[in-house]
Parts: C-alpha cells; sequence; structure tokens
C-alpha cells in the first residue's frame, strides 16, 4: 500500500455507509447530486470517471443518464459497497484504485472526470488532478465538488449570533494556509478512527488545475436546502444558510 492510500475512508466505511446510506445524505439528495448533473451535463454514450466514487451514488445516477461510468475508490470496503448496490447497472465499472495513480485506465479514456466532496480528503493534489487530465480526452471536462474552502474550514470556521444585530454570521479564523486536519469520524464509537481533511484556499486549487492543464470555465457556489423551525432566531438562520453557501463546485477543462 503506497503513502497516498493514508488519506482512504477503508477504516470507516462501515461508519460512513450507514450514514449517507443509498442516496446519500440529504444534502447529496437536495443539493449535491442534481447540481453535479447539471453542470457536467452528462450525455448518452459518453464514458465518465467518478473519482472517489464512495458508494457509487453518483456512478448510479450517470448510469441512468445512459453513460458508461467507472468508479474508483481507494477504500476496498467502500467499492464493495458501490458493487453491492449497482447490481442490475451493467455500464458501471469499480475498481480500487488511488486517485493519484490511475495507471490501470488508458490515456484520454474518458469524456468527463467528476470528484464529488472527495477533493478534500485526497492528497496531493497536483498528482490528482495531473492522473485525471491524463485519463480525459482533449477537451474533457473535469468537475470538482469540495465544501466551500472559504467558509466551511474545520477548526477554522464555525456558526455564531449577534444579539445586537439579531444576525447570524459565520466566523473564520484562518483561510490562506494551507492545512492537514485530523477528523475523527465518529468520536461515540471509536475515537482512535481518523481520516484527514485538507484545506487549500481557492488560488491552491486554481493554481494546480491551470498546472494540469485546465482552464477553469465554470464557478457556482450552493447554499443549503434546510429551513429551520419556527423559533426567534429561524429568520436569522434560514437568511444566512441562503447568504453563506456550503458547496463550491468547478467546472474546468482539459486544453
Amino acid at each position: 500500500m503506497n503513502k497516498h492510500h493514508k488519506t482512504s475512508w477503508n477504516d470507516v466505511a462501515g461508519w460512513y455507509d450507514q450514514l449517507v446510506g443509498e442516496k446519500g445524505s440529504d444534502y447529496h439528495e437536495k443539493v449535491i447530486v442534481p447540481g453535479t448533473l447539471k453542470m457536467l451535463v452528462p450525455r448518452r454514450g459518453e464514458k465518465i470517471l467518478d473519482l472517489a466514487c464512495g458508494q457509487g451514488i453518483l456512478c448510479r445516477e450517470l448510469a441512468k443518464a445512459g453513460t458508461e461510468v467507472v468508479g474508483i475508490d481507494a477504500a476496498p470496503n467502500l467499492i464493495k459497497a458501490a458493487r453491492e448496490r449497482s447490481t442490475g447497472h451493467k455500464s458501471i465499472s469499480y475498481f480500487v484504485s488511488d486517485a493519484a495513480d490511475l495507471r490501470p485506465l488508458a490515456d484520454s479514456r474518458f469524456d468527463a472526470v467528476a470528484c464529488v466532496m472527495a477533493i478534500q480528503n485526497i492528497e496531493p493534489l497536483g498528482k490528482v488532478l495531473a492522473e485525471s487530465a491524463r485519463v480525459l480526452k482533449k477537451g474533457g471536462r473535469f468537475l470538482i465538488v469540495t465544501s466551500h474552502p472559504c467558509f466551511r474550514i474545520p477548526r477554522q470556521s464555525g456558526w455564531g449570533f449577534d444579539d445586537q444585530r439579531q444576525m447570524q454570521y459565520r466566523r473564520v479564523d484562518s483561510y490562506l494556509s494551507e492545512l492537514k486536519i485530523p477528523i475523527k469520524m465518529h468520536p461515540g464509537y471509536d475515537p482512535g478512527k481518523i481520516t484527514w481533511t485538507f484545506h487549500r484556499p481557492l488560488g491552491a486549487y486554481f493554481s494546480a488545475l491551470n498546472k494540469a492543464g485546465f482552464a477553469v470555465s465554470r464557478l457556482e457556489e450552493w447554499a443549503s436546502h434546510r429551513h429551520s423551525l419556527p423559533g426567534a432566531k429561524a429568520k436569522a438562520e434560514n437568511r444566512s444558510r441562503q447568504e453563506i453557501p456550503l458547496f463550491l463546485a468547478l467546472l474546468a477543462v482539459k486544453y
């Protein structure tokens, strides 16, 4: 096992699979997957790679659109779950593979690559992007969807409430510094098991994409779909949800 697999979620795959289930979280169902399909615009007959595919949530949606899908993930247990849940989808193939080492995949094989809610848990970024560029055709699309790096920085951001102004706000204590942050995935069950998340500012993503041969063609910021129950702070909470996005989507083209 090479060093990149240290970021694998294999040790917490069972817990994660139970958490998000067949269709993912409500964020997946209401925001992430619909937004991904809208930006990626999968076309019948295209070949698409789902990078760090987890349990295959996006793979199955892409297959419904008539595409030929390859899903890869570094966690064997997540690939096992993906295969079990994709029975009947003959246009999907799953492989255990490191996102930074896609040697089993041929050059210029894919029309599009998607990395949805995973790039923040993967390193090294440059090698991941270089490998994605290699397996893409010229003019191919590469979509990244991630937790918004401007507003969702583990241990360096959080919600606050201004009682005087009756407004909920987002506090950000650090942004420009790149960070490697350990995350306890289910501390009440097994606090010894962690995964890693990597905070990178927007400039780092744009620079790395450019270096790998990509040009960003579209950027979207997605807010929460949730609404607070009636209460004293509901109006402020709902306003802040619509003003401060949770997710960032970057669509790039290989030139």
